[in-house]
Parts: C-alpha cells; structure tokens; sequence
C-alpha cells in the first residue's frame, strides 16, 4: 500500500472514531491465539514484552507531571528494567508515581480492547503515538530510544497502511498483550518479595514500603485489585460476541 498523499490529515484523521469492527467468536479465538504466541515464550516475549516495560515507565512518568513533580529522565532496558527520576518535594507526591508503574499497562491495556471493540481503535493509537513521542523528550539511555521509536514506528505503520476498520482488531490485540503483561510483570514482582529478596531493590512495593511504611504486600494487593479491574473492563466487550453458555 502507499503512503496518503497528505499523512498529516490523516493522521489528524485518526482521532475520530470509525465503523464499529464486526469481531466475531472466531477472530477473537484467533486473537486469543495470537496474544499467547506473543506472550506466553519467553523467545517472543523478550520483544513483545518491551512494550509492557514501556508503558509501565510511562505511568510513572504521567502520574509525576500529573502531581507536579520534575520528570528528568526515563531509562529503557533490553532486559525488561527501566527506570523513571523524578523530583518533588512532596512526599505524597513521590508515593503517587511510584504506585503507578505496574497498574498502568493493565490499564492501558483495557483501554486499547474497549477501543477496538467501539470505533476508537485508530484513536488508541494516535493516542499512544502523541504518548510516546513526548517521552523522547526524556529517554536518557540509546536503548530506550530503540524502544520507543520502534514503537512509534509500528503505530504510525498502522495508522498509515492498514485499513481503519482493521485497526479496531490490532488495538484488542495490542490491549490484550499489555493486560497479559500486567499478570506476568505482577508474577515476577511476587517472585522477587518472596524467593530474590536480593532484588528488593528494583521493587515498586519496597520503595513504597520504604516511604510509606506499609507493607510492601499491601501495595502488591493494590497493584493486583487494579489489574484485575482492568481485566474486568477488558472483559465486557468481549463476552458480549460469546457464544450463549460459553
């Protein structure tokens, strides 16, 4: 396919909402099935699972311009780490960034299925797009700009090549891939609490602890209440085009 002849206006274009896609059983088992090639091997993963490392920098970063504080860098590794820096005075201010790392992709990931389901799958991806591109203004490390014009990249090649009513299946396949991410990210933060204690460092519940002083298994109980909500959310759409007893 070619490129529009004016690529502003149509990705202008692409915040407004479209035809509702018809998804039918079979293509939401389709999707199924490729959400568990993406997310379950670990050898897919190691890419796939950048975006959900991503977005949960992301929310970090959101939740501190959000409250007020100095965002001054956001660092993205190939391994699955990042870190956000941010500065505030305020000490609530701190915990409500901090808190906001693992819920978001979860989040967002909800977000992105009840968009395709409605018309707003191209939204969704404009949306992640403007997101992501701001965050450049921020990456402190090469790989996390790898990461992220990778994935700018791909979104701009969706809004650009593929027919708007498809879109609306890519953004429930996308979503699903981040709130599966939000399981597996939540799994290996449990791991780290209870058998790499070693890694208590790197953990958003420890540091909240460290401030807070509420223990780091509450924060886990929160992070988890969230996505499973974004979960719930996620599953509305979907089990409207169930089969009757499924």
């Amino acid at each position: 396919m070619n490129l529009p002849d004016n690529p502003w206006n149509t990705f202008i274009s692409a915040f407004s909402r479209t035809e509702v896609p018809v998804i039918t059983f079979t293509e939401l088992v389709l999707a199924v099935c490729i959400v568990t090639a993406l997310s379950i091997p670990r050898r897919s993963w190691k890419y796939v699972g950048l975006l959900a490392t991503a977005t949960h920098e992301l929310g970090h970063a959101f939740a501190a311009v959000t409250s007020g504080q100095r965002v001054s860098g956001i660092r993205l590794r190939l391994d699955h780490s990042g870190t956000t820096t941010t500065y505030s005075r305020s000490k609530l201010a701190t915990v409500w960034s901090c808190f906001w790392g693992y819920p978001v992709p979860a989040v967002v990931g909800a977000a992105f299925v009840w968009c395709g389901f409605n018309g707003w799958g191209p939204a969704a991806l404009a949306v992640s797009t403007v997101a992501l591109a701001a965050t450049l203004l921020f990456l402190r490390n090469p790989a996390g700009f790898l990461i992220t014009s990778a994935a700018i990249a791909g979104n701009i090649a969706l809004i650009f090549l593929v027919p708007a009513g498809f879109v609306g299946h890519v953004s429930v396949i996308l979503g699903l891939v981040l709130l599966v991410g939000a399981v597996r990210d939540l799994i290996k933060l449990t791991h780290v609490h209870l058998r790499r204690r070693d890694r208590l460092a790197s953990s958003d519940a420890y540091l909240l602890y460290r401030a807070t002083a509420i223990p780091s298994g509450a924060w886990i109980v929160l992070f988890t209440v969230l996505v499973a909500g974004s979960w719930l959310v996620a599953w509305q759409p979907i089990s409207a085009i169930l089969p009757p007893g499924a």
